[in-house]
């Protein structure tokens, strides 16, 4: 297995640009930094059918959230709840505001992107609590928004699709609606970072162990927390009974392993759960589709699979 072209070239820029590590920088300028990387090598241009930013009334608070609708926008669309990832600590819908556009262009779907609370000023499980009420807030609200409340899918990259896994997890245990798909990308399901893949690549391909070790570090609120399946959903009792799952995973991530045994575990379990390796890629390379082909690869699969879900 080979790195991709595209993929080591965009390492090979933020090595030429000498960026330093967000692990080398308090919490507030890696979230600067972020917000100011993050956007360079997305697609550019996106079109849209119209945004909307809003706040849902939380349990502690106000959330933030913007709504996307696509250029063919029509009554009565799926909705996909999307958090964005960035290790619980940075990252936000601007962020990831290229591909939700893409995303809901090519659904066509409503896209709901979460601005949830993250680490240190809120800790977990304050990400956790956010992301459900925003689920919750969907069913209850989405038809006064164009949306179908009967067709809504979760999703996210990396630290949202670990909160993506613990919402359908808990719509489960709670008997509420369950959602209709999750489609987890690259996502971190056990905090405990024990795999091969964690070994294989703790250095050098953008996620590091350093940098995976302070996330868990700004998010925490100690090492007990990597025990509670809410952090680290691969431990939870059962993966029965949960929503079909698309889970995609990159060659050089430290977390394929874990998105990996997610899905193994779920399908052993009678859920449902398609798998996709995208061999040579890195981790984050969904949200750099102005430099990486792969990214928009991944998008065709999972909007292709949403659909199929929702046209069940």
């Amino acid at each position: 297995m080979n790195l991709d072209p595209q993929a080591k070239w965009v390492l090979d820029i933020a090595e030429q640009v000498g960026a330093p590590p967000f692990e080398e920088m308090t919490a507030t300028e890696a979230k600067a930094a972020y917000e100011e990387r993050a956007v360079k090598l997305t697609k550019k241009d996106v079109p849209t059918g119209g945004i909307t930013d809003l706040t849902i009334d939380g349990p502690n608070g106000a959330i933030p959230a913007r709504l996307y609708k696509p250029v063919d926008a029509a009554e009565k669309l799926p909705v996909l709840v999307y958090y964005h990832g960035g290790g619980w600590v940075v990252g936000s819908p601007d962020t990831h505001d290229a591909l939700c556009r893409s995303i809901s262009n090519q659904g066509p779907f409503i896209v709901l992107s979460v601005d949830y609370r993250m680490g240190p000023e809120a800790k977990f499980p304050a990400a956790i609590e956010d992301a459900y009420a925003a689920y919750q807030w969907t069913i209850a609200s989405i038809k006064g928004h164009g949306g179908d409340p009967a067709r809504i899918a979760v999703g996210g990259d990396s630290a949202g699709g670990n909160i993506s896994a613990v919402i359908s997890l808990l719509a489960r245990d709670n008997s509420i609606q369950s959602p209709t798909a999750q489609w987890l990308i690259y996502p971190a399901t056990n905090m405990e970072m024990q795999t091969a893949s964690h070994r294989d690549f703790a250095d050098g391909y953008f996620l590091t162990n350093a940098l995976m070790t302070w996330f868990q570090n700004h998010y925490l609120r100690g090492a007990a927390d990597r025990g509670d399946w809410r952090a680290s959903p691969l431990i939870a009792d059962s993966l029965a009974n949960l929503p079909p799952a698309l889970i995609q995973t990159a060659g050089f991530d430290p977390l394929k392993d874990e998105g990996k045994a997610y899905a193994d575990r779920m399908n052993a379990e009678g859920s449902k759960a398609a798998y996709t390796d995208y061999p040579g890629m890195i981790h984050g390379f969904i949200n750099l589709g102005g430099a990486i082909d792969a990214a928009q690869t991944a998008i065709d699969e999972g909007v292709t699979y949403l659909q199929q879900a929702f046209n069940r």
